[in-house]
C-alpha cells in the first residue's frame, strides 16, 4: 500500500509491505523509490514514526540517486543544434546524400542521411557504437585494478536506462546507459568506479562509501559535474 508523511516542505511517499520478516526496514531504490518492509501486525503509528525518523536519510538517498538520472532534453536533430561528446559539445552538420555516414571534424558532428527523418536515428547509432568502444577502453584499467580485491565483472554491457546511468546486476554485469557517452571522461570513470565498487559492497554502506573514495578520491566532484552538465 501507498502511505506519505510530510517533512518540512517535502512529501515523502513509500510503499509499505507488511511480511513475515523481525524488523522493520527501510530501502530506497535506484529509482529513488521507497520501500518500507515490516513484520505483521506492526502498528501504523509505530511504522510512520520510523519512516520521520529516517527522512532526512531518505532525502539524502533520494538526492544521490538523482544523480545517476540522465537529465539531457530531447534534441531535434536538425542542422546546428549543439550535441555534446564526452563533454565537448559540437554542432550538427547535416547533409543529404547516398552513402549514409557520421564522424565528428573539428567542432562538427557530420552527418550525411538519404533523407533528414533519419538523422535522429544515424546519430544515436553512431553514440551507441562510439559508447561500447570507449566505455571498454576507459573500464579496461579499472577493471584491472579490481582485480586486487579479487573481483571481476561478468561483462560490461551498453544499455538504455532512462533513470539510470549504470548498474550493477546480482550476477556482477555492468551495464551503462549510452547517453553517458556525451559526459566528460571522469565522470565516466566515476559511474565504472561507482558500479564496480558494488561488486564487493552491494549496497551503500560507509565500507562502499569509503572504497570508492580510495579508488577516486575527487568522485564528489565527478559526480557534481555529471549531474550539471547533462541538462
Amino acid at each position: 500500500m501507498m502511505k506519505s508523511i510530510q517533512f518540512g516542505s517535502k512529501e515523502i511517499e513509500y510503499q509499505l509491505i507488511y511480511s513475515t520478516r523481525k524488523t522493520l526496514g527501510i530501502t530506497v531504490t535506484p529509482e529513488m523509490e521507497v520501500i518500507v518492509k515490516a513484520p505483521e501486525n506492526t502498528p501504523y503509528e509505530r511504522v510512520e514514526e520510523k519512516v520521520r525518523k529516517r527522512a532526512a536519510w531518505i532525502i539524502k538517498q533520494q538526492s544521490y540517486f538523482l544523480s545517476f538520472h540522465p537529465k539531457t532534453p530531447a534534441r531535434r536533430f536538425v542542422n546546428g543544434e549543439t550535441h555534446l561528446y564526452l563533454g565537448r559539445q559540437y554542432r550538427l552538420n547535416i547533409t543529404i546524400g547516398s552513402k549514409e555516414s557520421v564522424k565528428y571534424k573539428g567542432r562538427f558532428i557530420e552527418v550525411v542521411a538519404k533523407e533528414e527523418s533519419s538523422v535522429k536515428d544515424l546519430v544515436n547509432s553512431w553514440y551507441r557504437d562510439h559508447a561500447k568502444r570507449k566505455f571498454a577502453e576507459i573500464a579496461k584499467p579499472l577493471i584491472e585494478g579490481f582485480k586486487k580485491h579479487k573481483v571481476e565483472p561478468a561483462g560490461l554491457y551498453v544499455q538504455d536506462m532512462p533513470k539510470r546511468w549504470g548498474s550493477c546486476t546480482p550476477k556482477g554485469k555492468i551495464i551503462l546507459n549510452p547517453e553517458l557517452i556525451k559526459a566528460p571522461r571522469a565522470c565516466i570513470e566515476y559511474v565504472i568506479i561507482h558500479e564496480l565498487c558494488h561488486l564487493i559492497h552491494h549496497d551503500h554502506t560507509q565500507k562502499f562509501f569509503d572504497l570508492q573514495t580510495k579508488q577516486m578520491p575527487d568522485w564528489i566532484k565527478w559526480k557534481e559535474r555529471l549531474e550539471k552538465i547533462m541538462v
